[in-house]
């Protein structure tokens, strides 16, 4: 393995792609349950949402770079603009790149999933992957970047939980319900979660360079208060997603619960930023787990 194709993994940060997912996965188990599921379409809606999130994280790691937001005072890893390892130049070809290869996907996707025959579902679905690349760069690249005023926790509920799950669910099944719409709820509340964790260990840092993310704007202990929302928002949604029913056959599915319960626990005991950076990648992965528990659920007790 060559050290430059090392560096493009090490940019593309692998670690995230599994939260990336998490809506695929959830949207796909609802469609199993119902026996409207195709391996093609679930294949490439997979390959289509890495794609998306390689777009951002090349993105993030290109317009935090050269606004000087990654520096030596940030909590996280550093990045590859940040260590020198890739230039602007070349992160800016490298989402130019990725953004024409998530595209075509999302354009084989669509047609595999929808044909010819629902053409203003598919220019719909087809609008959709356009902003889905426009807010992977726009959250930090650019003078009116939206993650630098406050709404990136709105763009990622909605593209990780909605679209992401509704999105899937649709492709599959061609139809909408109570089910994809609470579960896409949760895994976008939950998403959020992941990125406030990292908005609240960045806080001083963000403060200083005005990166005003909601954790900036509500300050230290409104955003740990909010953290505590958006987790137990989506145990609530969650549960609704899962269903009564279910719940009351198998009672045991209730510990699906169990990572979000335990992730307040340490989320409260935190009382300094760097603390937050180890549950970053707990919460992610917790959510990823999540989904593919509800794939096992819903395949088992279908």
């Amino acid at each position: 393995m060559s050290s430059q194709f090392t560096v493009w993994l090490a940019a593309a940060r692998l670690r995230t792609l599994p939260l990336s997912v998490a809506g695929i996965i959830t949207g796909n188990a609802i469609a199993f349950e119902g026996d409207r599921f195709s391996l093609d379409i679930f294949i490439l809606s997979l390959i289509t949402a890495i794609a998306f999130q390689i777009i951002s994280n090349f993105a993030n790691d290109y317009g935090d770079g050269i606004k000087g937001t990654d520096n030596k005072d940030r909590l996280g890893p550093e990045r590859t603009l940040q260590q020198g390892l890739l230039t602007a130049k070349a992160l800016k070809k490298g989402i130019y790149i990725t953004s024409i290869l998530a595209m075509i996907l999302a354009i084989a996707l669509v047609y595999v999933a929808l044909g010819k025959d629902q053409l203003v579902v598919s220019i719909f679905f087809f609008l959709l992957a356009i902003a889905a690349v426009w807010a992977a760069i726009k959250y930090t690249v650019g003078l009116r970047a939206y993650g630098y005023s406050g709404l990136g926790d709105l763009f990622v509920f909605l593209f990780f939980g909605w679209v992401s799950v509704i999105g899937a669910y649709y492709l599959q099944s061609k139809t909408i319900d109570s089910t994809a719409l609470f579960l896409g709820t949760a895994i976008g509340l939950m998403s959020v979660g992941v990125l406030n964790l990292n908005n609240m260990r960045d806080i001083d840092n963000d403060k200083n360079l005005k990166k005003h993310t909601l954790a900036v704007l509500m300050g230290s202990q409104k955003a740990k208060r909010y953290h505590y929302f958006l987790i137990i928002v989506s145990g609530v949604f969650l549960y609704l997603g899962i269903g009564s029913s279910l719940v009351m056959k198998h009672p045991f599915s209730l510990l699906i619960l169990f990572p979000l319960l335990f992730h307040l626990y340490q989320v409260n005991k935190i009382k300094e930023p760097k603390g937050f950076d180890p549950l970053l990648k707990s919460l992610a992965l917790s959510t990823f787990s999540i989904s593919l528990v509800l794939f096992i659920i819903f395949s088992i007790f279908k």
